[in-house]
């Protein structure tokens, strides 16, 4: 378990998830992580849920902006990337690689926030702390455990966060000859770049996958199954990670649970 009180600059510090029907989001995941909520408005008379493990903030569950509500699109996990200066990011996305999606924008006092993708694609999040820096706690159940990119060019995305950032890089050979990659900060694996995996049969599109710990993988997919949930892939042991199973919500929304 780790208790945060800032995070530096390159780490993932926060997710959210956008979800066409917030008070159904809430149902489900507290089945699955045991969440409470509290509920805060949105400037356009909507409402966002902020989920809590005690008293501790972890994540936040916002209504789909327009644009995605025009198209029907799925509910989306979001990470976020610690910055000290999220302006001067999305300055230099384009000398990176990168491409600015939407941002930078201050909300509501809480930090400056932007949106951007990578080479390849993959919507990812910065986050200039304000009065909120992040989530509270990490590795423990019920939080962001671990988070990874899938990309169609996982080398040009590697390059990409370690101009934006700075972060180190780990990379660990694959059985199909491939690397996984991992950006480190402070002596410390932050995330995850690999390709999509070949053998993923459609249930793994490119982008973010996030993974929140439980304490019982086989407990978490019952929950989310009994909840309306899908299993997309099944709980498997993966070497040196521990057993995984990755999830689909009612709307959608794809996550993984990790034992830790």
């Amino acid at each position: 378990m780790t208790m945060r009180t800032g995070f530096t600059e390159g780490e993932i510090c926060w997710p959210d998830l956008q979800a066409r029907d917030v008070a159904a989001a809430k149902a489900f995941y507290a089945a699955v992580f045991g969440w409470r909520f509290e509920d805060l408005p949105t400037p356009d008379g909507r409402s966002y849920a902020q989920a809590f493990l005690g008293e501790d903030l972890v994540a936040v569950i916002a209504p789909q902006n327009p644009q995605q509500l025009a198209v029907g699109a799925p509910g989306q996990w979001n990470v976020y990337f610690a910055s000290s200066d999220a302006r001067e990011l999305a300055d230099g996305l384009g000398h990176a690689g990168g491409t600015l999606e939407f941002g930078p924008e201050e909300v509501g006092g809480t930090g400056v926030m932007v949106f951007f993708a990578p080479p390849g694609g993959g919507t990812t999040g910065a986050l200039q702390a304000g009065s909120h820096f992040g989530t509270v706690r990490s590795g423990e159940p019920g939080a962001l455990a671990w988070a990874e990119l899938l990309t169609p060019e996982p080398q040009s995305a590697v390059g990409f966060f370690q101009q934006l950032f700075g972060q180190d890089v780990t990379e660990y050979p694959q059985d199909d000859g491939g690397k996984y990659s991992t950006l480190v900060v402070n002596g410390v694996e932050v995330a995850g770049i690999a390709a999509v995996p070949a053998d993923a049969e459609g249930t793994l599109k490119p982008g973010w996958q996030v993974y929140f710990g439980v304490t019982s993988v086989a407990r978490a997919v019952a929950a989310a199954e009994a909840a309306g949930g899908t299993v997309l892939i099944a709980p498997d042991e993966a070497e040196e990670a521990g057993t995984i199973a990755t999830l689909e919500d009612p709307q959608g929304g794809v996550f993984s649970v990790l034992e830790v």
